[in-house]
Protein backbone atom coordinates (compact mmCIF):
# COMPACT_ATOMS: atom_id res chain seq x y z
CA UNK A 1 0.00 0.00 0.00
CA UNK A 2 1.26 3.44 -0.91
CA UNK A 3 0.54 7.15 -0.93
CA UNK A 4 0.47 8.78 -4.36
CA UNK A 5 0.91 12.53 -4.79
CA UNK A 6 0.41 14.34 -8.08
CA UNK A 7 1.85 17.84 -8.09
CA UNK A 8 0.90 20.34 -10.81
CA UNK A 9 0.75 17.70 -13.55
CA UNK A 10 0.33 19.22 -17.01
CA UNK A 11 0.24 17.49 -20.37
CA UNK A 12 0.15 19.28 -23.72
CA UNK A 13 0.04 17.03 -26.80
CA UNK A 14 -0.09 19.62 -29.57
CA UNK A 15 -1.05 23.24 -29.85
CA UNK A 16 -1.55 25.31 -26.72
CA UNK A 17 -4.56 23.67 -25.09
CA UNK A 18 -3.50 21.34 -22.24
CA UNK A 19 -5.06 17.89 -22.07
CA UNK A 20 -4.28 18.04 -18.34
CA UNK A 21 -3.91 21.46 -16.76
CA UNK A 22 -2.05 21.93 -13.44
CA UNK A 23 -3.56 18.87 -11.77
CA UNK A 24 -2.67 18.34 -8.09
CA UNK A 25 -4.07 15.63 -5.84
CA UNK A 26 -3.01 13.36 -2.98
CA UNK A 27 -4.27 9.76 -2.90
CA UNK A 28 -4.18 8.14 0.52
CA UNK A 29 -2.70 4.81 1.55
CA UNK A 30 -5.20 2.10 0.58
CA UNK A 31 -7.68 4.59 -0.87
CA UNK A 32 -9.94 3.84 -3.83
CA UNK A 33 -9.96 7.09 -5.82
CA UNK A 34 -12.10 7.48 -8.94
CA UNK A 35 -11.28 9.93 -11.72
CA UNK A 36 -14.50 10.78 -13.51
CA UNK A 37 -15.52 13.17 -16.24
CA UNK A 38 -16.72 13.33 -19.84
CA UNK A 39 -14.74 11.86 -22.71
CA UNK A 40 -11.64 13.91 -23.46
CA UNK A 41 -11.40 15.52 -20.01
CA UNK A 42 -7.88 14.13 -19.36
CA UNK A 43 -8.60 11.34 -16.86
CA UNK A 44 -6.91 8.52 -18.85
CA UNK A 45 -3.95 10.79 -19.57
CA UNK A 46 -3.48 11.31 -15.82
CA UNK A 47 -3.59 7.56 -15.28
CA UNK A 48 -0.99 6.98 -18.00
CA UNK A 49 1.28 9.64 -16.48
CA UNK A 50 1.08 7.88 -13.10
CA UNK A 51 1.99 4.60 -14.83
CA UNK A 52 4.83 6.18 -16.78
CA UNK A 53 3.25 5.36 -20.14
CA UNK A 54 2.87 9.06 -20.89
CA UNK A 55 5.54 11.67 -20.22
CA UNK A 56 4.34 14.71 -18.30
CA UNK A 57 4.97 18.10 -19.87
CA UNK A 58 5.50 19.43 -16.35
CA UNK A 59 4.75 18.45 -12.78
CA UNK A 60 5.66 15.52 -10.55
CA UNK A 61 4.42 12.02 -9.72
CA UNK A 62 5.42 11.00 -6.19
CA UNK A 63 4.89 7.53 -4.70
CA UNK A 64 5.78 7.02 -1.04
CA UNK A 65 7.87 10.22 -1.05
CA UNK A 66 9.88 9.01 -4.08
CA UNK A 67 9.75 11.18 -7.18
CA UNK A 68 9.07 8.64 -9.92
CA UNK A 69 8.27 11.11 -12.71
CA UNK A 70 11.30 10.06 -14.75
CA UNK A 71 11.26 6.38 -13.81
CA UNK A 72 10.49 3.69 -16.37
CA UNK A 73 7.05 2.08 -15.97
CA UNK A 74 8.44 -1.26 -14.76
CA UNK A 75 10.42 0.49 -12.01
CA UNK A 76 7.32 2.08 -10.45
CA UNK A 77 5.82 -1.21 -9.19
CA UNK A 78 2.38 -0.36 -10.59
CA UNK A 79 -0.19 -2.75 -12.09
CA UNK A 80 -2.57 -1.42 -14.74
CA UNK A 81 -5.79 -2.97 -16.04
CA UNK A 82 -6.84 -1.69 -19.45
CA UNK A 83 -10.23 -1.31 -21.08
CA UNK A 84 -9.43 -3.97 -23.69
CA UNK A 85 -7.94 -6.41 -21.09
CA UNK A 86 -4.61 -6.65 -23.04
CA UNK A 87 -4.24 -10.40 -22.57
CA UNK A 88 -1.72 -12.44 -24.54
CA UNK A 89 -3.88 -14.48 -26.96
CA UNK A 90 -1.36 -17.31 -27.38
CA UNK A 91 -0.99 -17.89 -23.63
CA UNK A 92 -3.28 -19.79 -21.27
CA UNK A 93 -4.98 -18.05 -18.36
CA UNK A 94 -2.33 -19.46 -16.02
CA UNK A 95 0.52 -18.15 -18.16
CA UNK A 96 -1.15 -14.74 -18.58
CA UNK A 97 -1.59 -14.35 -14.83
CA UNK A 98 1.94 -15.44 -13.98
CA UNK A 99 3.79 -13.70 -16.83
CA UNK A 100 4.85 -10.60 -14.84
CA UNK A 101 6.27 -12.79 -12.08
CA UNK A 102 8.12 -14.88 -14.67
CA UNK A 103 9.78 -11.72 -16.01
CA UNK A 104 10.98 -11.00 -12.48
CA UNK A 105 12.54 -14.48 -12.33
CA UNK A 106 10.31 -15.53 -9.45
CA UNK A 107 10.62 -19.30 -8.75
CA UNK A 108 8.10 -21.41 -10.65
CA UNK A 109 6.66 -22.95 -7.48
CA UNK A 110 5.92 -19.49 -6.05
CA UNK A 111 4.37 -18.36 -9.34
CA UNK A 112 2.11 -21.40 -9.35
CA UNK A 113 1.05 -20.81 -5.75
CA UNK A 114 0.27 -17.15 -6.40
CA UNK A 115 -1.66 -17.89 -9.59
CA UNK A 116 -3.70 -20.70 -8.05
CA UNK A 117 -4.63 -18.74 -4.93
CA UNK A 118 -5.65 -15.72 -7.00
CA UNK A 119 -7.58 -17.89 -9.46
CA UNK A 120 -9.50 -19.41 -6.53
CA UNK A 121 -10.33 -15.94 -5.24
CA UNK A 122 -11.67 -14.90 -8.67
CA UNK A 123 -13.38 -18.16 -9.53
CA UNK A 124 -11.00 -18.97 -12.38
CA UNK A 125 -9.66 -22.36 -11.29
CA UNK A 126 -11.43 -24.29 -14.05
CA UNK A 127 -10.23 -21.88 -16.76
CA UNK A 128 -6.48 -21.91 -16.05
CA UNK A 129 -5.69 -24.04 -19.11
CA UNK A 130 -7.92 -22.07 -21.49
CA UNK A 131 -6.77 -19.32 -23.80
CA UNK A 132 -8.47 -15.88 -23.85
CA UNK A 133 -10.49 -16.61 -27.02
CA UNK A 134 -12.31 -19.38 -25.12
CA UNK A 135 -13.44 -17.01 -22.35
CA UNK A 136 -16.39 -14.65 -22.01
CA UNK A 137 -15.90 -10.91 -21.56
CA UNK A 138 -16.41 -11.13 -17.81
CA UNK A 139 -13.95 -14.00 -17.50
CA UNK A 140 -11.33 -12.10 -19.50
CA UNK A 141 -11.82 -9.13 -17.22
CA UNK A 142 -11.26 -11.32 -14.17
CA UNK A 143 -8.08 -12.71 -15.74
CA UNK A 144 -6.83 -9.16 -16.29
CA UNK A 145 -7.60 -8.35 -12.65
CA UNK A 146 -5.92 -11.58 -11.54
CA UNK A 147 -2.77 -10.77 -13.48
CA UNK A 148 -2.59 -7.46 -11.61
CA UNK A 149 -3.34 -9.01 -8.21
CA UNK A 150 -0.67 -11.70 -8.59
CA UNK A 151 2.00 -9.01 -8.82
CA UNK A 152 1.04 -7.50 -5.43
CA UNK A 153 1.91 -3.99 -6.66
CA UNK A 154 2.11 -0.76 -4.71
CA UNK A 155 -0.64 0.85 -6.79
CA UNK A 156 -3.49 -0.40 -8.99
CA UNK A 157 -4.50 1.67 -12.02
CA UNK A 158 -7.76 0.74 -13.79
CA UNK A 159 -8.71 2.43 -17.05
CA UNK A 160 -12.46 1.95 -17.69
CA UNK A 161 -12.17 -1.81 -17.11
CA UNK A 162 -15.91 -2.49 -17.21
CA UNK A 163 -16.94 -0.49 -20.27
CA UNK A 164 -16.92 -3.52 -22.60
CA UNK A 165 -19.26 -5.58 -20.40
CA UNK A 166 -23.03 -5.80 -20.59
CA UNK A 167 -25.14 -3.97 -18.00
CA UNK A 168 -25.80 -6.93 -15.69
CA UNK A 169 -22.18 -8.05 -15.72
CA UNK A 170 -20.99 -4.51 -14.99
CA UNK A 171 -23.05 -4.52 -11.81
CA UNK A 172 -21.62 -7.84 -10.63
CA UNK A 173 -18.06 -6.79 -11.54
CA UNK A 174 -18.49 -3.55 -9.59
CA UNK A 175 -19.33 -5.63 -6.54
CA UNK A 176 -16.32 -7.86 -7.26
CA UNK A 177 -13.98 -4.87 -7.48
CA UNK A 178 -15.30 -3.45 -4.22
CA UNK A 179 -14.82 -6.82 -2.50
CA UNK A 180 -11.26 -7.19 -3.81
CA UNK A 181 -10.33 -3.72 -2.66
CA UNK A 182 -11.82 -4.33 0.76
CA UNK A 183 -9.69 -7.46 1.06
CA UNK A 184 -6.36 -6.18 -0.26
CA UNK A 185 -6.63 -2.42 0.45
CA UNK A 186 -4.18 -1.60 -2.35
CA UNK A 187 -4.10 2.08 -3.30
CA UNK A 188 -6.27 2.25 -6.42
CA UNK A 189 -6.93 4.88 -9.07
CA UNK A 190 -9.94 4.06 -11.24
CA UNK A 191 -10.90 5.94 -14.41
CA UNK A 192 -14.47 5.99 -15.72
CA UNK A 193 -16.91 8.28 -17.50
CA UNK A 194 -19.81 6.50 -15.76
CA UNK A 195 -20.81 8.52 -12.68
CA UNK A 196 -22.80 5.54 -11.33
CA UNK A 197 -19.57 3.52 -11.19
CA UNK A 198 -17.85 6.46 -9.53
CA UNK A 199 -20.56 6.84 -6.88
CA UNK A 200 -20.69 3.13 -6.02
CA UNK A 201 -16.95 2.36 -6.00
CA UNK A 202 -15.01 5.41 -4.87
CA UNK A 203 -13.89 6.31 -1.36
CA UNK A 204 -13.39 9.70 -2.98
CA UNK A 205 -14.16 11.01 -6.45
CA UNK A 206 -12.22 13.60 -8.44
CA UNK A 207 -14.32 15.28 -11.13
CA UNK A 208 -12.50 16.66 -14.18
CA UNK A 209 -13.55 18.84 -17.07
CA UNK A 210 -11.35 20.17 -19.87
CA UNK A 211 -8.24 18.90 -18.11
CA UNK A 212 -8.91 20.71 -14.83
CA UNK A 213 -9.93 19.40 -11.45
CA UNK A 214 -13.40 20.68 -10.60
CA UNK A 215 -13.95 19.08 -7.19
CA UNK A 216 -12.78 16.17 -5.08
CA UNK A 217 -14.69 14.59 -2.21
CA UNK A 218 -16.75 11.63 -1.08
CA UNK A 219 -19.70 10.57 -3.24
CA UNK A 220 -22.08 12.14 -0.72
CA UNK A 221 -20.21 15.45 -0.72
CA UNK A 222 -20.22 15.72 -4.50
CA UNK A 223 -23.91 14.85 -4.73
CA UNK A 224 -25.17 17.01 -1.87
CA UNK A 225 -22.76 19.94 -2.12
CA UNK A 226 -21.48 20.29 -5.71
CA UNK A 227 -18.86 23.00 -6.07
CA UNK A 228 -20.21 24.31 -9.36
CA UNK A 229 -22.81 23.81 -12.03
CA UNK A 230 -20.69 21.32 -13.98
CA UNK A 231 -20.28 18.96 -11.01
CA UNK A 232 -23.97 19.30 -10.13
CA UNK A 233 -24.97 18.36 -13.66
CA UNK A 234 -22.50 15.50 -13.98
CA UNK A 235 -23.08 13.73 -10.65
CA UNK A 236 -26.48 12.08 -10.42
CA UNK A 237 -28.60 10.12 -12.87
CA UNK A 238 -30.67 11.50 -14.48
CA UNK A 239 -28.71 14.73 -14.30
CA UNK A 240 -29.78 17.92 -12.57
CA UNK A 241 -32.12 20.33 -14.38
CA UNK A 242 -31.10 23.99 -14.73
CA UNK A 243 -32.92 27.24 -15.51
CA UNK A 244 -32.18 30.93 -15.06
CA UNK A 245 -34.59 32.41 -12.52
CA UNK A 246 -35.24 35.74 -10.87
CA UNK A 247 -35.04 36.24 -7.09
CA UNK A 248 -37.43 38.67 -5.44
CA UNK A 249 -36.58 40.05 -2.00
CA UNK A 250 -39.87 39.14 -0.39
CA UNK A 251 -40.27 37.53 3.01
CA UNK A 252 -39.73 34.69 2.29
CA UNK A 253 -37.55 35.04 -0.82
CA UNK A 254 -39.53 34.26 -3.97
CA UNK A 255 -38.31 32.51 -7.13
CA UNK A 256 -39.93 33.19 -10.50
CA UNK A 257 -39.71 30.26 -12.92
CA UNK A 258 -41.54 30.12 -16.22
CA UNK A 259 -44.34 32.33 -14.92
CA UNK A 260 -44.63 30.31 -11.71
CA UNK A 261 -43.64 31.93 -8.43
CA UNK A 262 -42.79 29.99 -5.29
CA UNK A 263 -41.15 30.77 -1.98
CA UNK A 264 -37.90 29.27 -0.66
CA UNK A 265 -38.41 28.60 3.08
CA UNK A 266 -35.72 30.25 5.24
CA UNK A 267 -33.81 31.05 2.06
CA UNK A 268 -31.24 33.45 3.51
CA UNK A 269 -30.55 31.19 6.49
CA UNK A 270 -30.22 28.07 4.35
CA UNK A 271 -28.38 29.82 1.47
CA UNK A 272 -26.53 32.81 3.02
CA UNK A 273 -24.87 33.67 -0.29
CA UNK A 274 -28.24 34.36 -1.95
CA UNK A 275 -28.42 37.76 -0.26
CA UNK A 276 -26.23 39.40 -2.90
CA UNK A 277 -28.45 38.07 -5.71
CA UNK A 278 -31.78 39.44 -4.47
CA UNK A 279 -33.47 41.43 -7.22
CA UNK A 280 -31.32 39.78 -9.89
CA UNK A 281 -30.98 36.42 -11.62
CA UNK A 282 -29.30 33.16 -10.64
CA UNK A 283 -29.28 29.63 -12.03
CA UNK A 284 -31.70 27.28 -10.30
CA UNK A 285 -30.86 23.57 -10.13
CA UNK A 286 -33.47 20.89 -9.47
CA UNK A 287 -32.74 17.17 -9.40
CA UNK A 288 -35.41 14.94 -10.98
CA UNK A 289 -36.39 13.71 -7.52
CA UNK A 290 -37.43 17.27 -6.56
CA UNK A 291 -40.60 16.83 -8.68
CA UNK A 292 -43.81 14.96 -7.98
CA UNK A 293 -47.29 14.86 -9.44
CA UNK A 294 -49.11 17.96 -8.19
CA UNK A 295 -51.82 17.34 -5.62
CA UNK A 296 -54.66 19.70 -4.64
CA UNK A 297 -52.61 21.60 -2.05
CA UNK A 298 -49.44 22.03 -4.10
CA UNK A 299 -48.14 25.61 -4.40
CA UNK A 300 -45.04 25.47 -6.64
CA UNK A 301 -46.59 23.89 -9.74
CA UNK A 302 -45.57 23.92 -13.40
CA UNK A 303 -47.64 22.50 -16.24
CA UNK A 304 -45.64 20.57 -18.80
CA UNK A 305 -46.24 18.39 -21.84
CA UNK A 306 -44.25 15.12 -21.69
CA UNK A 307 -41.95 14.64 -24.67
CA UNK A 308 -41.04 11.20 -23.39
CA UNK A 309 -42.10 8.82 -20.64
CA UNK A 310 -39.66 6.13 -19.45
CA UNK A 311 -41.16 3.36 -17.31
CA UNK A 312 -38.38 1.84 -15.19
CA UNK A 313 -40.46 -0.49 -13.05
CA UNK A 314 -40.14 1.20 -9.65
CA UNK A 315 -40.50 4.72 -11.06
CA UNK A 316 -41.17 6.70 -14.21
CA UNK A 317 -39.08 9.43 -15.80
CA UNK A 318 -40.90 12.28 -17.51
CA UNK A 319 -38.96 14.23 -20.15
CA UNK A 320 -40.25 17.69 -20.97
CA UNK A 321 -39.10 20.97 -22.42
CA UNK A 322 -36.94 23.00 -20.05
CA UNK A 323 -38.81 26.02 -18.67
CA UNK A 324 -37.62 29.47 -19.66
CA UNK A 325 -37.95 32.46 -17.42
CA UNK A 326 -40.75 34.18 -19.32
CA UNK A 327 -43.91 35.22 -17.52
CA UNK A 328 -47.11 33.86 -18.99
CA UNK A 329 -45.44 31.36 -21.29
CA UNK A 330 -47.79 28.49 -22.12
CA UNK A 331 -46.65 24.86 -22.35
CA UNK A 332 -46.15 23.34 -25.77
CA UNK A 333 -49.12 21.60 -27.33
CA UNK A 334 -49.28 17.99 -28.42
CA UNK A 335 -48.53 18.97 -32.02
CA UNK A 336 -45.19 20.43 -30.88
CA UNK A 337 -43.88 17.14 -29.51
CA UNK A 338 -40.76 16.26 -31.57
CA UNK A 339 -40.47 12.90 -33.28
CA UNK A 340 -36.78 12.61 -32.38
CA UNK A 341 -34.37 14.36 -30.03
CA UNK A 342 -30.79 15.10 -31.12
CA UNK A 343 -27.86 16.09 -28.88
CA UNK A 344 -28.55 19.80 -29.26
CA UNK A 345 -32.22 19.61 -28.37
CA UNK A 346 -31.44 17.20 -25.51
CA UNK A 347 -29.90 20.15 -23.65
CA UNK A 348 -33.36 21.71 -23.64
CA UNK A 349 -34.94 18.78 -21.84
CA UNK A 350 -35.72 18.43 -18.15
CA UNK A 351 -36.38 15.14 -16.38
CA UNK A 352 -38.69 14.48 -13.45
CA UNK A 353 -39.03 11.29 -11.42
CA UNK A 354 -42.56 10.27 -10.46
CA UNK A 355 -44.20 7.21 -8.96
CA UNK A 356 -44.43 4.04 -11.02
CA UNK A 357 -48.25 4.03 -11.30
CA UNK A 358 -48.53 7.62 -12.56
CA UNK A 359 -50.92 7.89 -15.53
CA UNK A 360 -48.76 9.67 -18.11
CA UNK A 361 -48.73 9.90 -21.90
CA UNK A 362 -46.59 11.73 -24.43
CA UNK A 363 -48.27 14.96 -25.50
CA UNK A 364 -50.82 15.01 -22.67
CA UNK A 365 -50.26 17.93 -20.22
CA UNK A 366 -49.44 17.10 -16.62
CA UNK A 367 -48.97 19.27 -13.52
CA UNK A 368 -45.74 18.78 -11.59
CA UNK A 369 -45.07 20.09 -8.09
CA UNK A 370 -41.59 21.34 -7.15
CA UNK A 371 -40.13 20.83 -3.67
CA UNK A 372 -38.50 24.21 -2.89
CA UNK A 373 -36.37 22.64 -0.16
CA UNK A 374 -34.55 20.60 -2.84
CA UNK A 375 -33.38 23.65 -4.79
CA UNK A 376 -29.74 24.35 -5.66
CA UNK A 377 -28.45 27.75 -6.77
CA UNK A 378 -25.47 28.74 -8.93
CA UNK A 379 -23.92 31.98 -10.09
CA UNK A 380 -25.03 32.77 -13.64
CA UNK A 381 -21.58 33.95 -14.74
CA UNK A 382 -18.95 31.50 -13.51
CA UNK A 383 -21.28 28.71 -12.36
CA UNK A 384 -19.95 28.44 -8.80
CA UNK A 385 -22.38 27.01 -6.26
CA UNK A 386 -24.17 29.14 -3.71
CA UNK A 387 -23.67 26.56 -0.98
CA UNK A 388 -26.23 25.59 1.59
CA UNK A 389 -25.34 26.61 5.12
CA UNK A 390 -25.69 23.07 6.46
CA UNK A 391 -23.45 21.58 3.78
CA UNK A 392 -19.64 21.51 4.03
CA UNK A 393 -17.71 23.67 1.63
CA UNK A 394 -16.06 20.74 -0.10
CA UNK A 395 -14.94 22.56 -3.23
CA UNK A 396 -11.28 22.19 -4.04
CA UNK A 397 -9.14 25.25 -4.42
CA UNK A 398 -8.95 24.55 -8.15
CA UNK A 399 -12.70 24.35 -8.43
CA UNK A 400 -13.22 27.67 -6.68
CA UNK A 401 -10.71 29.32 -8.96
CA UNK A 402 -12.22 27.82 -12.14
Amino acid sequence: MSVVRLEHLTKIFSGKTPAVDDFSLSIGDGEFLVLVGPSGCGKSTILRMIAGLEEATSGEVIIDDERVTDWAPKARDIAMVFQNYALYPHMTVQDNMGFALKLRHVPKTHIQEQVESTAQLLGLQEYLERKPKALSGGQRQRVAMGRALVRQPRVFLLDEPLSNLDAKLRVSMRAELARLHQRYRVTTVYVTHDQVEAMTLGDRIAVLNNGRLQQVGTPEELYLAPANRFVAGFMGSPSMNFATVSLRADDPVTVSLDGVEFAIPDALRRYPGLAQYLGSQVVLGLRPAAFSLAGPGATAVIEVVPLGVEALGDEKHVLFEAPRYRTGRAPAGADDVPVAVDDTSADRLWTAKVQQHADLAIGRPVRLAIDPCEAYFFDGNDGHAILRAEQPAVASREAQAA
